[in-house]
């Protein structure tokens, strides 16, 4: 059986002091992440990472910056595709699209509490703290968000 990795848009979100929006995800302690989620047949990868944005953290004033059209992948470790497996989910990976929005506005618009909450706090940090944060299977998928945003982050592009 041929391994499959699902289309996944991951979203970083910067504030104008150079930081990143980082959440901790409500399922597994101590776990920090960019937002993300599934690609829709028929979505962007713009329009994926706006609507998972949306539907994550309820922001809506950001202005969308870049997005990539080759996607980062990572394998899941062996436990975590034990698990999804047990959920229903046959993906032994992620093609993780990347976006880059500039937020807009303030922190109160910012709303964990969706409809489906996959995060219970938030925290705006470097970017390379971000890096730091996610976990180890994550890391070559989030270099590339790292090497490809931080100059417009920084403000040098």
């Amino acid at each position: 059986m041929a391994e499959w990795y699902r289309r996944n848009a991951g979203i970083v979100v910067f504030n104008p002091n150079h930081k990143v929006l980082v959440c901790q995800r409500a399922d597994i302690k101590d776990s920090w992440q960019f937002p993300q989620g599934g690609i829709e047949q028929g979505e962007t990868v713009k329009q994926a990472a706006a609507r998972e944005l949306r539907e994550e953290t309820s922001l809506t004033n950001v202005k969308h910056i870049i997005s990539l059209e080759t996607p980062a992948r990572y394998t899941f470790p062996p436990q975590v595709i034990a698990s999804m497996q047990k959920r229903g989910f046959t993906n032994v990976g992620q093609d993780m699209f990347w976006s880059l929005f500039l937020f807009e506005g303030d922190d109160s618009e910012i709303n964990l509490q969706t409809q489906e909450p996959e995060f219970k706090n938030f925290k705006w940090v470097s970017m390379q703290e971000a890096y730091d944060l996610c976990v180890d299977f994550k890391k070559p998928a989030y270099r590339v968000a790292v090497t490809e945003f931080l100059p417009y982050i920084e403000g040098k592009k």
